[in-house]
């Protein structure tokens, strides 16, 4: 491979720590670069302590892994799919994590409890689109893609019947929650194991992946376990997926154009392209979530909002690049 798409990396590993960093300044009250040093070497007062330790640091850590994971999920679902407008949420794992927490919260339960439903209801998705498309025989992506679409679509509408049937003082939480928000994310342990842990399985894979993109009877030509890998691509990128869910609700576009983007920079070799998706997918959700804390403050935007916002004329923009090549 060319030395200069390595030399690309250290590019994108720079603009994720400028996007850290700003995301620790910026917000409803500034802060000076002197005062996040003081603060991380264990100086600084009690109130500066708490806003950077307890309320920004674990926010920013956590927007950072969840674009990650929504990146790397939206390359595998792609090489899975063999269809470039595949993202994480195109098999409706969203939808039933959507349900299960607005379940949890019209029940009365804490944000933990919110969360963990969310996990189940993305887990219990998988099963479902995976076993109603698997059927008696096996499972192609057109059949995966059709099951996901249907299922996203029912739970698509029992989304609307829960918002239609909850009490009025519920609406702004759950709508928050639908639309993206990382206001409750206190810490970012659970999405950086997540990333970190797939793309160490995933990297040594990185030859099977540029195969199986390019199909699956090539892909079994050349060797390939392509029934393993299949079934290995398709597990996490749910479980990147559910994590994702988990931390901050559904966040669109994320995982569709950040792969696109990554294959314009380095090209298609998985090798580079997934950790290219992580640094690229973690620094536009820091970004997106910076955005959403300083646009209106004190009040704050959910972050997919801003990603939408982000994300819709990039997305024009390579459709109109690819058009064009």
């Amino acid at each position: 491979m060319p030395n200069q798409l390595y030399r690309r990396l250290p590019l994108l590993l720079l603009a994720a720590l400028l996007a850290l960093i700003g995301g620790l300044l910026l917000g409803s009250v500034p802060l000076s670069p002197l005062t996040i040093w003081a603060v991380l070497i264990g100086e600084g007062n009690p109130l500066e302590r708490m806003l950077i330790l307890e309320l920004r640091l674990p926010r920013v850590l956590a927007a950072f892994a969840t674009g990650g994971l929504l990146a790397v999920a939206g390359a595998l679902m792609q090489v899975l799919l063999r269809n470039p407008l595949a993202d994480p949420y195109v098999l409706g794992l969203s939808g039933g994590a959507a349900v299960a927490a607005l379940l949890a919260m019209l029940a009365g339960l804490g944000i933990l409890w919110v969360s963990s439903a969310a996990f189940v209801g993305a887990l219990f998705s998988t099963l479902l689109v995976f076993g109603l498309a698997h059927g008696s025989g096996s499972w192609t992506p057109t059949r995966l893609l059709l099951t996901g679409v249907v299922i996203a679509a029912g739970w698509g509408a029992l989304i609307s019947f829960l918002l239609a049937v909850a009490p009025s003082s519920e609406l702004p939480g759950m709508l928050y929650w639908l639309m993206g928000d990382l206001a409750h994310a206190r810490t970012a342990l659970l999405p950086w194991l997540a990333l970190l842990a797939v793309l160490l399985i995933l990297l040594p894979l990185g030859r099977h992946l540029n195969v199986l993109a390019r199909g699956s009877l090539q892909a079994a030509a050349l060797g390939v376990p392509v029934r393993r890998m299949e079934w290995l691509i398709y597990g996490l990128a749910a479980l990147l997926t559910a994590v994702a869910v988990t931390v901050a609700g559904s966040i669109g576009f994320v995982g569709l154009i950040v792969p696109h983007l990554m294959r314009l920079l380095l090209g298609h070799d998985h090798r580079l392209l997934l950790p290219a998706s992580a640094l690229g997918g973690g620094t536009l959700l820091v970004v997106a979530d910076t955005l959403a804390r300083i646009l209106i403050a004190p009040q704050q935007l959910p972050v997919g909002v801003i990603t939408a916002l982000l994300g819709v004329p990039v997305f024009l923009l390579l459709l109109h690049r690819s058009r064009t090549l």
